[in-house]
């Protein structure tokens, strides 16, 4: 029986390279003035699915959570050597903590069914490692964290054996599938496949099916019922050939409305601030014993150091 693997992904702000107004109002994080990435543990996830599948056989679906751009990283999940990719968006979705986002994947994980759930230790954006065990939680999954390598998989016993780290040391666990594993920066990440590339490479969602067919016509002049029939008409034609990425709303997944976007995040950002640290004043020490001797006992006299 082939192993289901699930990798949660996520398209994150560059954090790196911030630029613009990083913040909105509410406290939301304005992506659309950030460049956007697939987050790098996440990257670390999709690597360990990829190489059980390799050495032990399994079908990968990455599922990612956002704005309908998110898209970009199902097709470098695709060109890395997953089968399957689905993209969750709806505005119901937008301002969800990771409570509101747990729940929401979990749901996603009920409608699909899976053996193994892997997601990266912790987002960029938030760095809260939140997400994976409360989305363990929600589907009452065994969960194991900081994994590093999965030594041995056996389907049919439902086991698994993971090497995890401890940080000095590392710790070997036997555990009963279904298991949700979030993984550190603990691989490599493989580069694109070039078969892969040339398979997936007109791979779209019909969301960017519907903006391509209404951005085809001259100043913008169609009739909604040519579109939806365009629409229709393409999304079938990549569907026989694999190449439509799944695209579900909230109603898709059959959420509570309480329990996603705004209206389920608990937690809420009253204020962010951008702290520049700068030296107020430099000191020139002479080069030599003398020199340096009196600088440290300056050092002690200040009590910077005691």
């Amino acid at each position: 029986m082939e192993t289901k693997i699930i990798v949660f992904a996520k398209q994150v702000p560059d954090t790196h390279n911030i630029s613009g107004k990083a913040m909105k109002d509410d406290g939301t994080v304005n992506r659309a003035a950030l460049p956007a990435i697939f987050n790098p543990e996440d990257l670390n996830a999709l690597e360990m699915a990829l190489q059980i599948k390799d050495s032990f056989g399994a079908h990968v679906t990455v599922i990612t959570m956002g704005p309908p751009r998110a898209a970009d990283i199902l097709r470098e999940s695709l060109f890395r050597g997953a089968d399957r990719t689905v993209l969750i968006t709806d505005r119901a979705f937008a301002g969800a903590d990771t409570l509101a986002t747990s729940y929401s994947l979990a749901q996603a994980v009920k409608r699909l069914g899976a053996d193994l759930v892997l997601c990266g230790r912790q987002a960029i954006d938030g760095d809260t490692a939140q997400v994976g065990p409360q989305a363990a939680e929600k589907l009452h999954f065994n969960q194991v964290t900081f994994a590093e390598e999965v030594l041995a998989l056996d389907p049919k016993k439902k086991k698994i054996t993971i090497r995890r780290t401890l940080g000095r040391s590392t710790e070997t666990i036997e555990t009963a599938l279904p298991v949700l594993i979030t993984v550190p920066a603990a691989n490599e990440p493989r580069s694109f496949g070039a078969k892969f590339q040339m398979k997936f490479k007109k791979a779209r969602t019909k969301i960017e099916i519907e903006e391509a067919v209404k951005n085809s016509t001259p100043g913008g002049n169609y009739a909604e019922d040519w579109v939806n029939s365009e629409v229709s008409r393409q999304c079938d034609e990549l569907r026989s050939k694999g190449l439509l990425i799944d695209t579900w709303s909230a109603a898709d997944l059959n959420a509570d409305p309480e329990s996603i976007g705004l209206p389920g995040s608990p937690t809420k950002v009253k204020k962010i601030e951008s702290v520049i640290l700068a030296a107020r004043e430099t000191k020139t020490v002479e080069a030599k014993e003398a020199g340096i001797r009196q600088f440290m006992k300056e050092l002690i006299e200040e009590k910077t150091f005691v």
